[in-house]
């Protein structure tokens, strides 16, 4: 397990710069000027003049050079363009609470609904309940979380008033967005646990145990759910990953002031100092919970190698 923590650590800088690369390209090619404002809050031409110059933002290359210098020796995600009177690490420092809280409850609404729909799947297969895990598990993984979001909105907040429209403040605030982004990896989890659990309750041991008189939920839920549950395991690395980049477009519908809706006003504006410290965040987060994942897979089942 350390060889794989350590090469895992080695990988994680090449990986991130190689997103970095791609990202810095895609900002850079963005149509407008960053520094482009309404006639009444533009600065003066020698402004905009000596602005670009101190951000290098005439030369790719210097702009790049001097960005990665900042970050590396200094950690300083540099000035955001459009908010004249913030730092990028300001921005990041009050956005990635919100969105952290977010993911973790949509990972937590993800983890109840689909080991509760696939379980009840698999005791009874072929039964009303299995159909009706399996029809909302395909229902889940085939709506985009911006039309789910806007379902529950409406329905929940506009029509039966048991939720706030929008904003940030108070628990009431979290509940239909943690159920938007954890309905589709809430359908996967179902999904497997389902089949996880179908193959293993149909294993020789758990049918000698059975045969012995071991009952079917202590049968189920102290040898086949520990079973069942490694491919949930694994899968956690990317629903993290789809769970952080879902709440992009989440905290905008839902007016969420996290990471995500700072990303894409970023875009919007041509902001290249927000887009590139925010996608480092990111990035170097899901590289993390994807080594997370990886350590806890083997040393859930030691049996497990992982090249």
């Amino acid at each position: 397990m350390t060889r794989l923590i350590v090469v895992r650590l080695i990988q994680l800088p090449v990986i991130v710069a190689a997103i970095f690369m791609i990202t810095f390209a895609c900002a850079w090619m963005i149509p407008g000027d960053p520094l482009a404002r309404p006639e009444a809050q533009r600065p003066p031409q020698e402004v905009q003049q000596a602005m670009r110059r101190e951000y290098n933002l005439d030369s790719p290359w210097s702009f790049l050079g001097a960005y990665v210098k900042k970050v590396v020796t200094r950690c300083d995600f540099g000035p955001s363009l459009k908010f004249r009177d913030q730092r990028v690490n300001d921005i990041i420092a009050s956005g990635l609470p919100v969105s952290a809280l977010l993911g973790v409850a949509a990972l937590i609404v993800a983890l109840h609904l689909g080991l509760a729909a696939g379980v009840l799947g698999a005791l009874r297969p072929g039964s009303a309940v299995d159909m009706s895990s399996l029809a909302m598990a395909l229902i889940g993984v085939s709506l985009p979380a911006f039309v789910t979001g806007s379902v529950l909105l409406v329905v929940f907040a506009g029509l039966l008033h048991l939720a706030p429209v929008g904003g940030w403040g108070t628990p009431r605030h979290l509940v239909l967005p943690a159920i938007t982004l954890g309905v589709m990896p809430a359908a996967y989890i179902a999904r497997l646990i389902r089949l996880g659990l179908a193959d293993v309750m149909s294993s020789d041991y758990v049918r000698t145990a059975r045969a012995k008189g071991l009952s079917m939920r202590r049968a189920l839920f102290s040898h086949a759910l520990k079973v069942a549950f490694l491919p949930v395991l694994s899968f956690l690395g990317p629903a993290a990953a789809a769970v952080m980049t879902g709440s992009f477009v989440v905290e905008k519908v839902f007016a969420i002031p996290g990471l995500g809706e700072h990303f894409v006003n970023a875009v919007l504006n041509k902001d290249q100092f927000l887009i590139l410290g925010v996608v480092l965040v990111y990035s170097v987060m899901l590289v993390l919970f994807n080594l997370i994942v990886d350590v806890a897979y083997v040393w859930v089942d030691p049996r497990i190698e992982l090249s």
